[in-house]
């Protein structure tokens, strides 16, 4: 701070002391700090304290404290997070590419201990249970069980690096999702740190490897996500580089109505905000419906900034913060010093907090929010709930498998069950379930003979046909944090079980809650023995539909899905439904409120209208409809009140870092490097550092690069690097079966990122991937060129690496939606990836391209492969880069691209270079950020 023009100010709270960057003093100087939103102060004061550090200026902090609204991003900053997050998928490769790096420093004759964490990094063991086992009481500990036989390993390695790492904490597996643990406990709101006699006391800021970390957002404190290899980057004492972004302004007047949930309500938003366009925005909340948003709803809300695609979804701090974090536990001298720091800093929202200035702003009427989900591809596609029916239908020929039609859907029913026959109500049918006993949850046969694929399971017969719901799972971090939301799911299920009704026979339920405190509430209200009776048992505390971990349908459900090429349905509580993520025999996903995905259960199908037609029939032969079982809010607020209470969160988060047995006792690896297992099929050490010369090479023009893929719009992480099940007959499942490892032990992609070798082959590889150079074939092929034969991805990359060929994508608008994956950008690198040339990126992804060493190239406006008369068949040549790039950094470069076609003609377009800042060019110069990060540090 010796060279800051901006001294500090002395606060203290409770007989302490404190230095903070005082952000009202700037309003001597001239600037409306006070006008200022929420989340540009808290930049404000990462800068304002930084000044004098590298990267950080007086004029920095003064083009923040001057933010034109209306002005594009221009302004470069560098943003340095108090604190990293981290989950195990994500969160395993990081930690891989630290030891890696330790070991690049000591074979380039540096310190490896040099590598370590600069700033707290916690790490969450939340992505690797499955769903192997459901719909008993013995779910959790068989599903645990399994999840530790398949991960020692990785688990093993992580305890590694807790020990050799400094400030770098794991939560051990069964504990919690990420951002539930970081809601309910990780979240500071304002941090400390010693600076010799006293304390800096600054903002809880943080960068997590998981899209979702926006979650923390409802607590005020900003974040979001980045790839591992940024979040690496952060923790190894680097700043996020970034532009000064526009804010747009979400306001929100009066309260929700009677039925709508907070998934109806963040389903509303998502939609809204996509059609708006907030790709690289900050989005704030505020306005008089702020105060009649409970906490829980605020995190819901900005959860899922990912899917309305802006950087941040952030909440003011205020008294209902403070609040929460009484309830759940924090100290009372944690919350004193949130209070005074806040306030001190006119960071606390009030009643008469002035409106803050805004680039731009949308407006929602809470009281307008209706019941309903959204699919069955994307989390922006809401659809009304008295809609679904009619949108899945339109969508079905659309959902089908290539070459196939599959069974005909079953006839409709009729639009209420009064229409169903002139005697009188009569339960819809959804084919024929014959199934044991008339206990009221049995369907009845349709007079019509329906067709469908005859299936046998548990002693029962049923025909499966498109539209049947094989899982329902209330899952996710979005929803599990939110009381209200769980209660109402099990009081639909208390009055479901008190009418007689059942899951069908052929849906996969689970339960899995973001943290214990979700069981210790709904075990404390009773409503516990309702779920479990409807199969909604506990499967695990964890990530699981909503990341591909829903596990294997029963065989005889998978089998028939197959056999009739049936568009089958999954129903979940969570924030992604991309193709091909949720299960590899699933193709359509619709995202839904915990009671809705008991509702559906109970339906079995999606094409069913909840508002006319109804759920089942009850012992004594009557219908029962979804609002015969649907809980009043004043319920459900009842609930809540009397079964939430402030000592569960104490008593779940006193040990939240000590695991059970089976992680007290796993053995841990010694040294300040890993000793890596040659025959490992989990953890490798990657080839970033090979033969990693002292100095980077000068940037070069690309020549006679191929496509290896030409893909359509919004093409997700998911689609590049899945995160699910590994097929046996894949390039990944060959590998493993090579190396001794059973297709029953393959676990998943997540699971295996610590390995490069499973996780190249597995480039590309989701089952519903497209590429347009093959479009009869559906997965993970391309064509080598030029003699045009098909084969996988991973082959084709292979045949074109000993050939000396560079490789391209061309793609659509929004490459790289979704989950901030770094493999995502590491995969195509290890192919040969060089370029991609898209419409348009997500802001993650982007990044994480450049973080790999690929360049990041962009259409001009209107053009697009399709415009141009691309095929992909052409080979292709990029100029300009080399000499752009030779004095620095050139905002706005531009770059000549010309393609040839094998027969002779060439198409000549001109391409926009997306390194938008001196950093990421500074970045790609060096082939990546890891290279750039050890080349600074030796």
């Amino acid at each position: 701070m010796s060279d800051n023009p901006f001294a500090p100010t002395r606060l203290e709270v409770g007989g302490r002391e404190y230095k903070m960057a005082h952000l009202p003093s700037l309003e001597k100087r001239g600037f409306a700090v006070g006008r200022l939103p929420y989340g540009m102060r808290i930049l404000l004061e990462n800068l304002l304290r930084r000044v004098g550090e590298p990267g950080v200026t007086a004029d920095d902090v003064e083009a923040v404290a001057g933010w034109d609204p209306a002005a594009r991003p221009a302004q470069e900053i560098a943003f340095m997070p108090a604190r990293v997050l981290l989950q195990d998928f994500t969160g395993v490769p990081a930690i891989v590419d630290l030891a890696a790096m330790r070991d690049a420093m000591r074979e380039m004759g540096g310190d490896a201990t040099k590598i370590n964490p600069l700033q707290p990094a916690e790490l969450v063991i939340d992505h690797s249970v499955q769903v192997d086992e459901y719909g008993s009481a013995a779910a959790f500990l068989i599903n645990k069980e399994r999840e530790f036989e398949r991960n020692r390993e990785r688990y093993g390695f992580l305890k590694w690096g807790q020990r050799a790492f400094d400030n770098f904490k794991v939560v051990p597996p069964g504990t919690g999702i990420v951002h539930q643990v970081n809601l309910e406990y990780l979240g500071r709101v304002v941090m400390e740190a010693p600076d010799g006699d006293t304390r800096w006391a600054y903002p809880d800021t943080l960068v997590g490897t998981d899209s979702h970390t926006t979650m923390i957002n409802g607590l005020g404190i900003l974040g979001w996500g980045v790839g591992g290899i940024e979040a690496e980057a952060a923790m190894l004492g680097q700043p996020i580089s970034m532009l000064v972004p526009q804010v747009v302004g979400f306001r929100m007047t009066g309260r929700l109505a009677e039925g709508a949930t907070a998934t109806d309500l963040v389903l509303t938003v998502t939609e809204m905000l996509r059609a708006k366009g907030v790709v690289g925005k900050f989005v704030e909340f505020y306005g008089p419906g702020l105060a009649r948003l409970p906490l829980a709803d605020r995190a819901t809300i900005a959860n899922m900034a990912p899917e309305y695609g802006a950087t941040c979804g952030i909440f003011p701090v205020d008294g209902s913060t403070l609040d929460y974090l009484r309830f759940t536990g924090r100290s009372p001298e944690r919350i004193a010093l949130v209070e005074a720091y806040m306030k001190e800093q006119g960071l606390f929202h009030t009643a008469e907090t002035p409106e803050a200035l805004y680039s731009d702003t949308l407006e929602l009427d809470l009281a307008t929010v209706q019941p309903s989900l959204a699919g069955p591809k994307r989390p922006q596609d809401r659809v009304p709930l008295k809609e679904v029916k009619r949108s899945f239908l339109a969508k079905l020929d659309s959902l089908k498998a290539p070459g196939g039609d599959g069974k005909p859907a079953l006839p409709l029913a009729s639009a209420s069950a009064a229409e169903a026959s002139p005697d009188g109500p009569r339960p819809t049918t959804v084919g024929r379930w014959e199934g044991e006993g008339g206990d009221g949850g049995a369907l009845a046969v349709a007079e019509t003979e329906t067709e469908g694929v005859p299936t046998d399971y548990k002693g029962e017969r049923f025909d499966l046909s498109h539209g049947a719901v094989v899982i329902a799972a209330i899952t996710s971090c979005t929803n599990t944090s939110n009381p209200s939301v769980m209660v109402a799911a099990g009081l639909v299920a208390k009055r479901a079980v008190e009418r007689g009704l059942q899951t069908r026979p052929w849906v996969k339920t689970s339960l899995a809650p973001g943290s214990k405190v979700v069981t210790d509430y709904l075990a404390e209200s009773g409503l516990t023995r309702y779920l479990d009776e409807l199969g909604f048992h506990l499967v695990g505390y964890g990530c699981t539909t909503c990341i591909g971990n829903s596990g294997p349908l029963p065989p005889p459900i998978a089998e028939s899905v197959r056999a009739g090429k049936l568009v089958a349905v999954s129903v979940l509580s969570g924030n992604r439904n991309f193709e091909g993520r949720i299960s590899p025999d699933v193709r359509a996903n619709y995202l839904a409120s915990p009671p809705l995905v008991v509702a559906y259960a109970l339906a079995g199908r999606i094409d069913v209208d909840l508002y006319e037609e109804p759920l089942g029939t009850d012992r004594n032969g009557e219908p029962v409809y979804l609002k015969d079982l649907w809980p009043s809010q004043r319920e459900v607020d009842e609930t809540v009140r009397g079964a939430v209470r402030s000592e569960m969160f104490t008593q779940q988060y006193a040990e939240v870092f000590g695991g059970d047995e089976r992680w007290i006792e796993m053995p841990v690896p010694e040294g300040a490097t890993y000793a890596w297992a040659p025959d490992s099929t989990y953890v490798k050490l990657p080839p970033y550092f090979v033969d990693l010369a002292r100095e980077p090479r000068p940037v070069e023009d690309l020549e006679g690069a191929r496509v290896l893929a030409l893909v359509e719009d919004s093409i997700t992480t998911d689609h590049i690097s899945p995160a699910g099940a590994i097929k046996a007959d894949s390039p990944a499942g060959r590998y493993l079966i090579e190396r001794g490892v059973a297709p029953k032990d393959f676990n998943s992609y997540g699971s295996r990122r610590g390995n490069h070798e499973v996780m190249m082959r597995g480039t590309f590889a989701n089952v519903r991937f497209r590429n347009r150079l093959v479009p009869s074939l559906e997965g993970g092929f391309t064509l080598h060129l030029p003699d045009e034969v098909p084969m996988t991805i991973f082959d084709a990359a292979e045949r074109y690496r000993e050939e000396g060929v560079p490789l391209v994508i061309l793609a659509g608008k929004e490459y790289g939606t979704g989950s901030s994956r770094d493999w995502a950008a590491k995969g195509p690198a290890l192919l040969g990836v060089k370029a991609v040339v898209a419409a348009s990126y997500e802001r993650i992804h982007r990044s994480n391209l450049i973080g790999m060493g690929i360049l990041p190239l962009e259409f001009g406006n209107g053009e697009s492969a399709a415009s141009l008369g691309l095929t992909g068949h052409e080979v292709y040549a990029v100029s300009g880069l080399a000499e752009g790039l030779a004095g620095g950094f050139v905002k706005g470069l531009e770059v000549d691209v010309v393609a040839r076609a094998d027969g002779g003609g060439e198409t000549a377009f001109r391409a926009r270079v997306r390194l938008d800042t001196p950093q990421e060019a500074l970045y790609y110069r060096h082939g990546g950020i890891l290279q750039y990060v050890l080349r600074q540090l030796l």
